[in-house]
């Protein structure tokens, strides 16, 4: 694993590798689990010992955020108007700053200047044409497609959807990614690729998916305007994704710190991203409360699609790629990669373009209430299967080391 992977990764990598030739239970191929003796696959606490206490509480916490958040904004006078007073470009600036603090200390983990190198290798344009397929053509349309079938009657609410399943994620992928034990250069190298088609394809994606293709009953009552979702991208991505770049090319090449700044300067900075996400979530359902309280069947439903994509996503995408042959830490990169979403982003814009108390925010703002526990769940569903499917000690699976032995290409 890279230096600059989460620690919870690497205690929960040492947690599974422990369990290594604890019996000589035979691979699929017969002979090569023999060889080289096979792992046992871990149980429930085998992979929850594996994570941080800060990973295992990550649900907790955001739950407490999001009651405490909603009690706050429905019995606490005025603290919605308090946090409206000051605005960042229609944004209120606390929700400003907490989006900007979300997201800088992930970019900064991304390896820019390894970019070059990655790019010249065939294998990585392969990755990233199936990831473009998947991200930016399947997932649009299979988002679009569920928040069709189950709110067909609720435009605002399946606006706000629809705006989550536009947004490809580019932060707390490297969350699941390095829990799950991906590959971490391809996945910073996607993510990457990712933030940068999002400053060209989030607003025109935008308008026309809402407009266009889920344009509801009261689509003439409103509008979004191109200048406002670029304005929005701009903001709250090329702001903390340019000062992400700058501080690790400084830092770790002019300076010449690579040392200090992943040993140092990265512990430091990274729970920021965690801290950020709940202070997040708090401003927006300080902001949500009463409309939580008086739309609780509007949430709930807001929660189906969502519960449906998540999933949806995941399987087939590492289905395809074990299809294809990939190792497993290609299977989990493009597999977290096309399940995550970039929801920081569609809430910043939900509210830039239709306002803090809308209801598309409030649709928007239901996606990390449903994608942290279940893409968790799916971290768990990857350590799970990773002995059962791929040989624990090449990463290869076992169906493409048959058929190499048998002399198959």
């Amino acid at each position: 694993m890279n230096d600059h992977q989460y620690a919870s990764a690497d205690v929960e990598e040492k947690e599974v590798t422990s369990l290594a030739t604890a019996s000589a239970a035979e691979g699929p191929d017969g002979d090569n689990g023999k060889k080289q003796g096979a792992m046992v696959r871990p149980t429930m606490m085998d992979i929850f010992r594996g994570l941080s206490w800060t990973d295992r509480l990550l649900p907790l916490l955001i739950l407490i955020c999001i009651i405490g958040g909603a009690l706050i904004g429905n019995y606490v006078e005025g603290a919605s108007a308090t946090l409206n007073s000051i605005q960042v470009t229609d944004v209120p600036l606390p929700l400003f700053i907490g989006l900007l603090v979300m997201m800088y200390p992930v970019l900064c983990k991304v390896r820019y200047e390894s970019v070059g190198t990655i790019l010249r290798q065939r294998a990585f344009w392969q990755q990233l044409s199936i990831s473009f397929g998947i991200n930016w053509v399947i997932g649009p349309f299979i988002m679009l497609a569920l928040a069709w079938a189950t709110l067909p009657d609720l435009d605002e609410y399946r606006t706000g959807v629809v705006l989550i399943g536009i947004a490809r994620c580019i932060a707390m992928v490297f969350i699941w990614n390095d829990l799950a034990g991906g590959d971490s250069e391809y996945c910073a190298l996607l993510v990457a690729f990712n933030s940068l088609l999002q400053m060209v394809l989030y607003a025109p994606l935008a308008l026309f998916f809402v407009k266009v293709l889920s344009n509801g009953d009261d689509a003439q009552d409103f509008s979004i305007g191109y200048w406002v979702i670029c304005r929005s991208v701009l903001l709250f991505l090329g702001i903390p994704l340019g000062a992400a770049i700058i501080t690790r090319l400084v830092i770790r090449n002019l300076l010449r710190k690579p040392k200090w700044y992943d040993e140092r300067f990265m512990p430091v900075i990274s729970p920021l991203a965690l801290a950020g996400l709940l202070f997040t979530i708090v401003i927006m359902f300080i902001s949500q409360g009463g409309a939580l309280v008086d739309k609780i069947g509007s949430v709930f439903r807001t929660c189906v699609p969502l519960f449906l994509y998540f999933p949806i996503m995941f399987f087939a995408t590492f289905y395809l790629c074990y299809r294809l042959g990939f190792d497993y830490s290609l299977c989990v990169t493009q597999a977290f990669t096309a399940a995550s979403n970039n929801f920081e982003l569609a809430i910043a814009v939900a509210v830039a373009t239709f306002g803090l108390d809308s209801n598309e925010s409030l649709g928007a703002v239901v996606g990390p209430l449903m994608e942290v526990p279940i893409l968790l769940l799916l971290v768990y569903f990857c350590l799970w299967w990773k002995v059962r499917l791929f040989n624990p000690y090449t990463g290869l699976s076992w169906k493409s080391e048959a058929k190499s032995a048998q002399g198959q290409p």
